[in-house]
């Protein structure tokens, strides 16, 4: 799956949100730090109450 990542620059470092999973955002001093955090913050995202069975599911980023 590939989702679009909004990036946004501060004064002390960088944040990113992810528009089609709500509440999915993430932040980092740099931007290697960002992407590896928003890629955290997208599978735990997928990984809260997915089913009654509680399924386990693996996600390729």
């Amino acid at each position: 799956m590939k989702f679009d990542v909004v990036l946004h620059k501060e004064e002390t470092g960088y944040w990113a949100e992810v528009p089609a999973l709500k509440g999915c955002f993430s932040q980092g001093d740099t931007l290697d730090e960002l992407k590896e955090n928003i890629k955290e913050a997208i599978i735990a995202w997928f990984s809260v109450d997915i089913s009654a069975e509680d399924e386990v599911i693996s996600i390729a980023l």
